[in-house]
């Protein structure tokens, strides 16, 4: 008897599934944290890593955190619409492969993000970073998402795109 073969994911479908695994690893991190974690409590990992409960209720760097509760949804619009716009390009573009996968890696880590912001009121951070002294903002999973997918974007436009045979 043959074996039937699942057809690969194509098109968009691909992208979305890897902004899935990003949520997915996203929450499942901050569930194993919150729950071995109190606030504020800290495990030193290494020489220059902890892993440390932090909740942020603004954006990066802490951004607007205490600005008194208006930035939770703010902020939980502002990701509903990127996303949007992001699954829209998705569609769009495809076959553009390192294009797809930055959006899709900014998209997992917005809605993961988005997640514990409609959810919680605030974001559940949990890496520390630290060197000479200097700590780094915590940030979890969705956050490194975010950043390895701009910084691919960056990457991409500087290659610019390769000409198009006739």
């Amino acid at each position: 008897m043959p074996k039937r073969s699942r057809p690969a994911l194509s098109g968009s479908g691909r992208w979305l599934a890897i902004a899935a695994l990003i949520i997915g690893a996203d929450q499942i991190t901050k569930a194993v944290i919150t729950h071995h974690f109190s606030f504020g409590e800290s495990l030193t990992v290494t020489p220059f890593f902890n892993l440390v409960l932090a909740y942020n209720a603004g954006a990066a760097f802490s951004f607007l955190a205490d600005a008194g509760g208006w930035q939770r949804w703010f902020f939980a619009i502002v990701a509903a619409a990127a996303s949007l716009i992001i699954v829209y390009l998705l569609r769009k573009h495809a076959e553009e492969p390192r294009f797809c996968l930055a959006l899709a890696l900014i998209l997992g880590g917005a809605l993961g993000n988005l997640i514990d912001r409609i959810r919680l009121g605030h974001v559940v951070d949990f890496l520390d970073f630290y060197a000479a002294g200097y700590h780094w903002p915590a940030f979890n999973v969705a956050d490194s998402a975010i950043t390895i997918g701009a910084l691919i974007l960056v990457w991409e436009s500087f290659r610019g795109k390769a000409p198009r045979s006739a």
